[in-house]
């Protein structure tokens, strides 16, 4: 899809909005795996998700191509939009967001602020998705997708910057929603020739990319009823499963118990908030603990933007 001076490109785009993000070794989880630790946390980010390198090479490329260009639209749970809006805001590019009824209050609020026009649509991201593309239609709008190469290309800055600031590791956990954090930092230990595992991450009531893997072809789900939001994807990407079925070592399920436990592992031991998405790679290592023993792992932390109300529900489980 690149090459490594295009990514380093890349990254020299993203470094110039925001510094990198940093990736610390936390003897508190270290202690808990048996292993040692180094998160990356995308958390840090000025949209709190890692989905803003994506946003920033998208809508710069658009830019530089379509100066004249009326305007974007896309779907969302949230962190995808966030980052076109904040990306929008920046390149002068007018963008409209496709978010599901029910989906999270602050980051439909976090999106307004950056600049996006905000259109709730569906009963998940899925129904959004197909809303959007209606709009792009009609409106005589750019649809932005939320897997396509710009994107791969500017979230995989993430994975540049863990594997040349970490020591070697032997397995990166990260977690699936459509697949653009996975397939960069796949591509990204390709690029550099190493060879880590790449370990994905998904709910069990949300894993069509792992029924995927299994069955050598896509498979769709008929819900995808999980309170990580970030993972909540019912229709794998084609080209996405193509990279994970050829890159991914193995796909780990994750229960959304398990992921609230994880998201107050992170609180007690690092003091870092994250939410769903960000904390099922803990889950998943602290699941393979004994396969990890005394090995090195990283953990992407891609987002720290859960709901004040979801967190004291599902986490806390106060009212």
């Amino acid at each position: 899809m690149f090459d490594l001076p295009a990514l380093e490109a890349a990254a020299a785009l993203v470094h110039s909005h925001m510094p990198p993000t940093p990736q610390y070794r936390w003897p508190l989880l270290a202690a808990r795996t048996g292993c040692e630790v180094w998160v990356k946390h995308e958390n840090h980010t000025p949209t709190g998700a890692f989905k803003l390198r994506g946003g920033l090479v998208y809508l710069e490329r658009l830019k530089r191509e379509r100066p004249d260009c009326p305007g974007i639209v896309s779907a969302t749970r949230g962190n995808h939009g966030q980052s076109l809006a904040y990306a929008g805001a920046r390149f002068g590019v007018p963008v409209t967001i496709v978010a599901p009824h029910g989906n999270s209050v602050e980051k439909n609020a976090a999106m307004r602020a950056f600049g996006a026009t905000l259109v709730e649509h569906g009963r998940d991201f899925d129904e959004a998705r197909e809303h959007a593309e209606a709009l792009a239609a009609e409106l005589g709008l750019e649809f932005a997708p939320s897997f396509a190469p710009d994107l791969v290309k500017g979230v995989a800055t993430y994975a540049l910057e863990l594997f040349r600031a970490a020591p070697k590791l032997d397995a990166v956990y990260v977690p699936i929603g459509l697949g653009s954090g996975i397939c960069g930092l796949i591509m990204a230990r390709d690029l550099l020739g190493v060879s880590t595992e790449i370990v994905g991450v998904q709910s069990t009531a949300a894993n069509a990319y792992a029924l995927s893997l299994a069955a050598g072809h896509v498979v769709p789900t008929n819900s995808a009823d999980t309170y990580a939001d970030g993972m909540a994807t019912r229709i794998p990407d084609p080209g996405a499963f193509e990279f994970i079925r050829r890159g991914a070592a193995r796909i780990v399920e994750v229960t959304d118990d398990e992921v609230a436990e994880a998201i107050r592992i992170y609180w007690n031991d690092t003091h870092n908030l994250a939410e769903g998405a960000g904390a099922a790679p803990l889950a998943a290592l602290l699941q393979e603990r004994e396969r990890m023993q005394g090995r090195r792992a990283g953990v992407i932390l891609c987002g720290g933007n859960i709901d004040l109300a979801l967190f004291r529900s599902w986490v806390l489980g106060t009212p």
